[in-house]
Order: C-alpha cells, then structure tokens, then sequence
C-alpha cells in the first residue's frame, strides 16, 4: 500500500479532480493497465468491494497473457476465482421456476 506522501506526490488537481479516495485510484489504474478505460466505474466498484490481493491476481494473470480483449480476461479470471457467486435465493426460485 502506498503511503500518504506517495500518493501527494503523484496527485494532479486538475486532472485527478474526481479521484479523492484509494479506492478510486486503484479503479482508475485498473481500467489503465487493461486497456479498458470506458469502463473505469466498473473497476472503481470492483476495488471498493473486493479485497486488492484477488484483484492484483486477476489483474497479473491478464497482464502476463496477450489477449486482444484484456477487461473480458480480467472478469473471466474473476468469475474462476469465485468473485461473483449466486446467492442461494436466486438459485432457490430458479429451481422452482423449473
């Protein structure tokens, strides 16, 4: 984790306006390293809410391939990790449904 003054150091008012917690700039550098830039509020939610060190795995796992589509790889990673998981409600009424 990068201390306050590292942070300081590399912080632009003009350009960095919108960015005022870690969080957030982690989303940012994600959507950056990814190629994937239109979706940067997707990547800010993803660091807000899940623990850094599954996201630097995923992220080192896309960075080390050479996919054309490197946001897609980077969820698919993800999902495989077992980031995003049904709750049982949704699986309970699908059962049913059936």
């Amino acid at each position: 984790m990068k201390s306050i003054q590292d942070i300081l150091k590399d912080f632009n008012p003009v350009e960095d306006k919108y960015i005022s917690r870690d969080f957030q700039a982690y989303g940012v550098e994600l959507a950056e390293k990814l190629e994937d830039y239109k979706h940067r509020g997707l990547y800010i939610r993803l660091a807000k809410n899940h623990p850094r060190a599954v996201l630097d795995k995923a992220l080192s796992f896309v960075i080390d391939s050479r996919a054309k589509n490197k946001g897609a790889l980077f969820m698919w990673k993800l999902k495989e990790m077992g980031i995003f998981k049904r709750s049982k409600l949704k699986t309970q009424n699908s059962k049913r449904k059936t």
